[in-house]
């Protein structure tokens, strides 16, 4: 009897078993949703976009990698210096991929000591800049401190580019194909990399942000930083003004200007951004042009018409450099074909973006599509004209491939159209 009452105990508590345990799991569950409820929506997308290319990029970039193993002439002889470079930042390929030309030279400027006599003036000092805190952190190392910086600034830059295509689209499922084409742009890859893009775009984006929700002193600090990452940051302070001028009618007069001038007086703070680098040009060489200068020495860049280097380079260059420009003529058909849907401050920002980099003269041909990726009012006219599920899955798929076959000839370096 004591026997049969023993299995009969065992056989119930086997019985409560899986029953608490599904109880319990069940209370994990509430309790992971909570907590996943307390996390504002657009980080959860956010942060699934960030991880999701993230994780896709790596492993074709590997795996492309590894299929150039194969290849005897890749890289060329002459083209081994940048794999050795990449190979000194991480034996771990899914790292050193993201590291590409001016990338070295930005390491290069963030190991510099303020101490010593300065020579190296052809690039702002942010980007470098924030990655000196950072390098104690990480052993020293200057190169994974300005990949950590990239790749906060492309995560930031994701949620203020959902903010404000909620903010001019109207609703969250616009906002978010907004996002979704920034990340599909054709070199939108390299947002991930050691490299100014996403910092710039990222500030940017947080600057009009701010300027449509009238925020005018936080527009002035962030100007004032987007224009120390990039000399063309200096002119986004003429669409950020035309967005104060939208929002008071674009009236004219003593009694608007008057009004102009106590809303939006922090925009003064965006040009002294460059001002900054400028002043340290002074300070470090005597000379306030010292990029200037510099950059006309390294890359023979001068100031040109720019719809004159453009049509320069649809006529009278080689193929490759001919199509990089073809990339920037769509940028300004999209831009123009879209701007009911713009409207004139994110035109104007548009513009800017495609001709002050052409305006450096023919050797911009060899970095445009990095320079394009700045023009991010195309991502919301595409946002705009895929509202349909059909034409939404054909233009991400298009894009999607299109900055696949890209990606793989930026891994092949040595083809020199990516730079």
């Amino acid at each position: 009897m004591d026997r049969w009452r023993a299995v009969a105990d065992a056989r119930r508590r086997a019985g409560r078993l899986p029953a608490r345990l599904a109880r319990r799991g069940h209370g994990l569950r509430r309790a992971a949703a909570r907590a996943a409820d307390r996390v504002p929506v657009p980080w959860l997308f956010v942060v699934g976009v960030f991880l999701g290319t993230k994780i896709v990029l790596s492993l074709v970039g590997v795996l492309a990698l590894s299929a150039f193993d194969d290849v005897p002439w890749a890289p060329p002889p002459d083209e081994t210096t940048m794999r050795e470079q990449q190979r000194a930042v991480s034996g771990h390929r899914a790292v050193s991929l993201w590291f590409a030309w001016d990338s070295f030279l930005y390491d290069h400027l963030a190991r510099l000591s303020l101490d010593e006599p300065w020579r190296d003036f052809g690039f702002p000092l942010l980007y470098p800049f924030l990655a000196r805190p950072l390098a104690p952190l990480l052993g020293g190392n200057t190169a994974l401190a300005l990949l950590l910086v990239a790749n906060v600034a492309f995560l930031l830059m994701l949620y203020y580019a959902h903010r404000l295509g909620e903010r001019l689209l109207g609703d969250d499922a616009a906002a978010r194909r907004f996002v979704r084409y920034l990340v599909l742009l054709p070199a939108a890859f390299l947002f991930q990399a050691a490299l100014t893009e996403s910092l710039f775009l990222c500030l940017a984006l947080a600057a009009f942000h701010y300027a449509e929700r009238r925020r005018w002193l936080l527009v002035g600090v962030v100007g004032f930083f987007l224009s120390l990452s990039r000399s063309v940051g200096f002119f986004v302070v003429l669409p950020l003004a035309l967005v104060l001028l939208r929002q008071h009618g674009y009236r004219l007069g003593p009694r608007a200007l008057g009004t102009y001038l106590r809303v939006g007086w922090p925009l003064v703070l965006v040009p002294p951004g460059w001002l900054a680098f400028m002043a340290f040009c002074r300070w470090q060489s005597g000379d306030w042009f010292a990029y200037k200068h510099a950059q006309e020495r390294g890359w023979g860049i001068s100031v040109q018409n720019p719809l004159a280097v453009l049509w320069h380079g649809l006529t009278g260059t080689p193929p490759r450099d001919a199509l990089r420009v073809w990339f920037a003529v769509v940028v300004l058909v999209v831009l123009v074909a879209g701007v009911r849907h713009l409207g004139l401050p994110y035109l104007a920002y548009g513009l800017i973006m495609v001709l002050v980099p052409l305006s450096m003269g023919p050797p911009v041909y060899k970095s445009l599509l990095r320079y394009l990726l700045a023009a991010f009012p195309v991502g919301l006219v595409l946002a705009r004209w895929a509202r349909h599920a059909t034409a939404d899955a054909w233009l991400t798929a298009a894009l999607a491939l299109l900055q696949g076959a890209l990606f793989v000839t930026w891994l092949a370096y040595w083809t020199h159209f990516i730079i």
